[in-house]
């Protein structure tokens, strides 16, 4: 699959950049909302968890509220994809995951979207969504009014409206979104050929620096050939992800 390809190709441009040598930590899933960054009360985080419980009893599909104290130096994109393989949140058997992240410090806002959702929840609706609902919020310094604003409107969006909200972001965003399998094959093979020249060279080289690439490269590809099959369910008691993947789609933004 091509969307499949420029991940892989995105993974290599990393390595290469030794981006992917960095270690990220990520917030235990303790919830529907994870409130890391502290910019809702009681009250409101019991609000929207009623409300994301009541979508998830509707549809089965799972979003997931977080906010994030820092993105460690990464971009939102990358955070987000992690953050949802992790959690594993949406069915294993759907993979109908969805996560609204907001990083105050870095003024940034996602909406990460699993595989199973890519064709309900689209980029340029994410993205509308963004830009009329939860950046206007953000920038009066309103961050819990955006994000009830932006999980009403995920909620109406995968509650059966999608058709309606795609045709509202189809007349007010111009059509400026790249979707993932616009990329030119041409150039994700270029990537991947320039990814492979520089492990190869590495590998021959030799140097610990070189070896650490290597097995982070190893680790990603394992990674990608065990969610192509679907992750084991979550055991236990409480709130916890079904097993659901994500491959990168979704939508930024920033304030």
């Amino acid at each position: 699959m091509l969307r499949r390809a420029i991940f892989v190709a995105a993974a290599w441009i990393c390595l290469v950049g030794a981006c992917a040598a960095q270690t990220l930590s990520f917030p235990a899933l303790t919830g529907r909302v994870v409130d890391e960054a502290a910019v809702l009360d009681a009250a409101e985080r019991a609000a929207l968890t009623e409300a994301l419980a009541d979508l998830e009893k509707k549809t089965t599909d799972q979003l997931v509220v977080v906010t994030l104290k820092s993105l460690q130096g990464t971009s939102i994109e990358d955070y987000g994809y992690q953050l949802g393989r992790r959690w594993q949140i949406g069915q294993k058997d759907k993979n109908n995951g969805a996560l609204l992240i907001v990083a105050p410090t870095e003024r940034k806002v996602r909406i990460e979207v699993g595989y199973g959702l890519e064709g309900t929840l689209t980029d340029a609706i994410g993205k509308y969504i963004i830009e009329t609902s939860i950046l206007p919020r953000f920038k009066a310094g309103d961050f819990p009014g955006g994000i009830k604003r932006g999980v009403e409107d995920l909620i109406q969006v995968l509650s059966g409206d999608a058709e309606e909200w795609q045709r509202r972001a189809a007349q007010s965003i111009s059509p400026n979104i790249t979707q993932p399998d616009d990329v030119p094959l041409w150039l994700v093979i270029v990537i991947v050929l320039l990814g492979v020249g520089f492990l190869i060279f590495c590998a021959t080289a030799g140097g610990a620096n070189c070896q650490a690439l290597l097995q982070a490269l190893l680790l990603i590809l394992l990674s990608e050939s065990r969610s192509s099959h679907g992750r084991s369910s979550r055991s236990g008691g409480g709130f916890g992800g079904g097993g659901g993947t994500f491959g990168g789609g979704g939508s930024s933004g920033s304030w």
